[in-house]
């Protein structure tokens, strides 16, 4: 007897698209079986023709609490998160107060969360000045890696480390490292301005070129693994495969507001478009779309970065003073899947893209795909049927959207969480710590 079985004619497996049957007991898949399979549960849900997924992972998010909690928290983060088909995320160790550089700031993190996930929660380190002696015991606590910036976060208390200061950090300790590659020396102070343009100029490509030689030179130095965030300018993936060519375990994601979103679309004043990296130009989105295709682009997750509204300056429309940040968490499915059928990719590629290949990086090999033995965290998506972004209608603390009023196909049904609804009400999300 089964506690729950889900039918869909497309249900997306390792075989790819399929119809199938996903049979579910005490958390976890017990079987993936034919469509009209007779299995015996005590509760079952046929979808029909709507696509049943495997509960994405977005590696990728900042949740802020506790410290900036007015920004985004626990509870707000994880029910978005769920909204969207998100049962994994992996928390960054930036903006939240303390940031997460050593046990002690883990341990503030953890005991603010709890009790308020509805979804499953793993946690980032952060690697700044100093710290390199933190790094293990923050490590053997379960983090999943640590997160380094090379030019200036944004907070006062997360600095950015120098090439020699990211060199040490990855002598400290055998993990994974997530960069975030700008490099300080080809960025500019943004003028005054509403002019989305202006804003773009002051980050340039140059600074993702040379951040990403700064972070593969100490791949190499070091024979660590190095994820580049954020990956906003194409011209930086030829180091990237080259990198990846001579045998270094470089890899690299971009999120779905630089495949989506275009600079020349982004209207004067209207800076909740506004993140650093930048959105850049169709051109380059297409260059993106294309290595992502290929595989030279890892997965795409959310960069969730939300703030309060007045911080992003809708009373001027400043991109310079403006936070730079895109709350995208629970909208990024839908985002993806609009632009991805539209240039022939399929429902397997995106939960390739989404699911199984974040899940992959931060080694969750029970998260992220339709397969016997792991967790029954389940989506239930209707690929066809569209929508329009109303900020209203969404769950993270501060409604905020650079997607308001836009058309979007792909409705999430409903989301199960190890094989039980997640309603937004009860919280039963788990910590997530590295797997050895």
């Amino acid at each position: 007897m089964m506690d729950l079985v889900v039918r869909s004619r497309r249900a997306v497996t390792a075989d790819g698209e399929r119809p199938a049957a996903v049979g579910v007991r005490e958390g976890v898949i017990v079987e993936v079986a034919g469509y009209d399979a007779v299995l015996d549960a005590a509760e079952e849900h046929d979808l029909g023709d709507d696509a049943l997924l495997p509960g994405l992972v977005d590696t990728h998010v900042h949740v802020n609490e506790p410290g900036r909690t007015q920004w985004e928290g626990f509870a707000t983060a994880t029910r978005a998160a769920a909204a969207g088909g998100v049962t994994a995320i992996v928390d960054m160790p930036l903006n939240s107060l303390p940031p997460t550089v050593d046990v002690d700031a883990l341990r503030v993190k953890q005991a603010a969360a709890t009790g308020q996930c509805h979804v499953d929660v793993g946690f980032w380190g952060g690697a700044i000045p100093g710290n390199a002696g933190a790094l293990p015991g923050l490590h053997e606590a379960g983090v999943f890696g640590f997160k380094a910036f090379l030019a200036d976060s944004g907070v006062p208390e997360f600095p950015p480390v120098s090439p020699i200061e990211l060199a040490a950090a990855l002598s400290a300790v055998d993990a994974q490292f997530v960069v975030h590659a700008e490099d300080p020396f080809h960025l500019h102070e943004a003028a005054s301005s509403t002019a989305y343009p202006d804003f773009l100029a002051s980050r340039p490509p140059e600074a993702e070129h040379a951040a990403v030689r700064t972070a593969i030179d100490a791949a190499r130095a070091g024979g660590r693994r190095v994820h580049i965030l954020h990956l906003s300018a194409a011209g930086a993936l030829p180091l990237i495969r080259r990198a990846r060519a001579e045998g270094l375990r470089v890899t690299a994601e971009t999120c779905p507001h630089y495949l989506a979103l275009a600079a020349e679309h982004v209207p004067p004043g209207a800076t909740e478009f506004k993140c650093c990296p930048p959105i850049r130009e169709a051109a380059n989105a297409d260059l993106l779309w294309a290595a992502l295709a290929a595989g030279e682009i890892t997965c795409v997750v959310s960069d969730h970065s939300p703030c309060t509204p007045e911080l992003k300056r809708p009373d001027t429309g400043d991109f310079a003073a403006a936070w730079g940040g895109i709350a995208s968490v629970q909208l990024g499915l839908p985002v993806i899947w609009t632009a991805a059928r539209a240039r022939g990719h399929s429902l397997p590629d995106v939960v390739s893209w989404m699911a199984r290949r974040p899940a992959d990086l931060v080694g969750l090999s029970r998260k992220g795909r339709l397969a016997v033995g792991a967790d029954a965290d389940l989506v239930a998506f209707a690929p066809d049927a569209s929508f329009t972004v109303d900020p209203a209608a969404l769950h993270h603390r501060n409604p905020v959207t650079p997607y308001a009023g836009q058309t979007l196909t792909g409705v999430v049904r409903a989301t199960w969480l190890r094989g039980r609804p997640v309603t937004g009400e009860t919280p039963h999300g788990r910590f997530l710590t590295r797997e050895s």
